[in-house]
């Protein structure tokens, strides 16, 4: 597992999701919700990526100092299941190391909310990391942000593309708020010392 970081090449954090006002407030949108509020935290505005099917934001997080870091946000726009190919063409293109990629995502398999911060892993059925993992390998970081199982018999599917619900959708701001600040913990502070902070 490539698990190399190199202090002058900067962190690609790439949110996954699907384009498209229609999907804007899906569970499986969640990681744009967190790369958009990190893009206003650095006070860029997101453009289209010159070399990949993405937008982007350039920018810097964490206090002027060693802790300082140079990212790219992103946020395909290739649909979720072809992710892969925007975000390698984005690492290609600004010499990422993959262990400096930091995937935010949606989780069916934790509860609404919760946070879990990794490094490497399987792709839990996940279209956009098994795209992802196709392409790079799975040596990246993920921001897993828990939407729950869906109730009853709903499938999967229909779950994930459909909006959060109005009860959820009163916390979703905290949550999502906590979700940007765990990556800014993991670019400045390492892996270990956002687990501690942000797993629950």
């Amino acid at each position: 597992m490539d698990v190399t970081t190199d202090a002058n090449a900067p962190w690609l954090i790439v949110g996954l999701g699907n384009p498209g006002s229609e999907y804007a407030m899906n569970r499986h949108n969640v990681g744009f919700m967190v790369v958009d509020l990190l893009a206003g935290r650095v006070g860029g505005r997101f453009k289209r990526a010159q070399k990949a099917q993405a937008q982007v934001v350039e920018g810097r997080i964490g206090a002027p100092g060693p802790e300082n870091r140079r990212v790219i946000l992103a946020k395909p726009m290739s649909f979720m299941n072809l992710s892969g190919g925007p975000v390698n063409a984005l690492r290609e293109f600004y010499k990422v190391p993959t262990a400096q990629v930091v995937a935010v995502h949606d989780e069916l398999d934790i509860d609404y909310g919760v946070l879990r911060l990794k490094l490497g892993g399987g792709d839990n059925g996940h279209n956009g990391l098994k795209s992802m993992t196709k392409v790079m390998g799975s040596g990246y970081h993920r921001v897993r942000f828990g939407i729950g199982r869906p109730p009853g018999r709903m499938q999967v599917a229909d779950f994930v593309l459909r909006d959060f619900s109005s009860a959820e959708r009163k916390e979703l701001d905290f949550f999502v708020d906590r979700a940007a600040d765990s990556v800014e913990c993991l670019v400045t502070e390492g892996l270990e010392r956002a687990q501690s902070a942000y797993n629950s």
